[in-house]
């Protein structure tokens, strides 16, 4: 069982203390970091008196809180071996909800149209591999080069060897991190960002340094420039395209700036690309990695066609490829060989599955814009080229109680400081506009009523302004 500190969950609990009494809004925030990830079943938390030390605040407080937790069955505790989270909770009566009804803690849609076909075609092809070994580290030749090919046609020519398959982008991902980075190094990262992308450069030790990224403004530059000049990165981090939360992306002119900053550094630039394909009307732009020979691209499948199908890859120079996949070996022996050769059916047909994508993005965009613009006339939401969700202002409500909230309602949300560092974005919100425009206009009413019901639960005071 692994265990945290008081140091580090104090960090994931944020500025944490809201109206009422502190020890039931701790025992919520440590629920919130719980139920989005960031604190997994069976860790041990810190003994009472770590924590309050920690937090600053007096025992009591965090004995009441952990109190709380186990009245939830959201906590274990074993005498002489610590307080554990528990894997489920129990209703109470002042919380009993309908169970999850609607899930939009992923920024995902169901499988397109061509999916089941390329996979039948797959499975027709397997034949000749099955008198292989199976074992592809750098990945099936004939999927190398239809990613090879993708990149070409968009004006980056690229040999099959500077690919590397990878199971997804999160495992390219977090490759990178295990191959790149050493315990303390330094690794940009944009703030807010994909939040599996800081798990991955916190797991092998990487010191994180944010640069911020605005819904309508996109990236501080000027920032990003002293960030590299301060602290010398290792590595870093962003998604240029539909970026995840905010939907922004970078320029021509911007990807050439920050390409060359990052050369000028020595820093290893990667670019996230998963959600390249997720354009409803800005139309295409050159890859990152077309300003520089350096820039290492991540990409996949799960987007454009289907989370289900665990397919991404790496392009980067020969010499870097080689080095991924000799620290892969130690970790995994390839990607499985079916799936790589429905991407290779997927990826000939991939105009098909960007019109398709499109036209549900902007459907779902429109239902979720009108939603909000009917349910929360009071908050401003943004209108994005591209992407899979808005990156709501939600003030004066704190994000974290409405997620709380709104599993009471039956609705799953990702609260804003899993987005961030340090517990940032209490303010924010992301609702993902993937689903059908009868599923989001449902979800946001039930959003509307989460707002009411904390509304209720502080006896109609005014809500605190994050």
């Amino acid at each position: 069982m692994s265990s945290i500190t008081a140091a580090r969950l104090a960090a994931l609990l944020g500025s944490w203390r809201v109206e009422g009494p502190a020890y039931a809004a701790l025992a919520d925030r440590i629920r919130l970091v719980a139920l989005d990830g960031r604190l997994a079943a069976s860790t041990r938390l810190p003994a009472e008196r770590e924590l309050a030390v920690a937090l600053g605040v007096s025992r009591t407080t965090v004995s009441a809180a952990y109190s709380r937790l186990r009245e939830l069955g959201a906590l274990e505790s074993r005498r002489g071996a610590g307080s554990y989270m528990s894997r489920g909770s129990r209703p109470t009566a002042e919380r009993e909800g309908p169970g999850i009804i609607w899930d939009f803690t992923k920024a995902a849609m169901p499988a397109a149209g061509p999916v089941e076909a390329c996979i039948k075609a797959a499975a027709a092809a397997i034949g000749p591999e099955l008198y292989r070994s199976g074992y592809e580290i750098e990945g099936l030749p004939q999927l190398r080069e239809a990613v090879a090919d993708h990149f070409g046609r968009r004006g980056l020519p690229t040999d099959p060897e500077q690919v590397l398959v990878t199971s997804g982008a999160q495992h390219a991902i977090a490759l990178l991190a295990r191959s790149l980075i050493t315990p303390g190094d330094r690794a940009l990262v944009e703030q807010p960002t994909y939040p599996h992308a800081i798990d991955a450069l916190s797991a092998v030790g990487a010191r994180l340094v944010p640069i911020a990224v605005d819904p309508r403004e996109g990236w501080d530059l000027d920032e990003a420039a002293a960030a590299f000049r301060d602290s010398a990165p290792t590595l870093a981090y962003v998604i240029p395209d539909f970026q995840n939360p905010t939907g922004a992306s970078l320029s021509e002119d911007d990807r050439r700036h920050l390409a060359r900053t990052a050369d000028r550094h020595g820093t290893v630039l990667v670019s996230d690309e998963t959600t390249m394909w997720l354009d409803i009307r800005r139309g295409p732009l050159p890859p990152l990695a077309a300003s520089s020979p350096s820039v290492v691209t991540v990409g996949g499948l799960s987007k454009l066609a289907w989370g289900g199908l665990r397919v991404g890859w790496i392009r980067a120079n020969r010499s870097l490829v080689a080095r991924l996949a000799q620290t892969r070996a130690n970790l995994d022996l390839g990607t499985p060989v079916l799936e790589q050769l429905a991407a290779v059916e997927l990826l000939a047909c991939e105009d098909e599955l960007v019109a398709e994508r499109r036209a549900r993005l902007r459907t779902g965009l429109h239902a979720m814009r009108s939603a909000i613009a009917d349910r929360f006339p009071e908050w401003s939401a943004p209108d994005p080229d591209g992407g899979m969700a808005l990156w709501l202002a939600c003030s004066p409500w704190s994000s974290s109680e409405l997620v709380l909230r709104a599993r009471e309602e039956g609705l799953a949300l990702t609260a804003g400081p899993r987005f961030g560092l340090h517990g940032a974005f209490e303010a924010r919100l992301r609702l993902p506009f993937t689903d059908d425009p009868e599923t989001i206009v449902d979800a946001v009413a039930a959003l509307r009523r989460s707002a009411e019901r904390q509304v209720r639960g502080r006896l109609h005071e005014p809500l605190v302004a994050v």
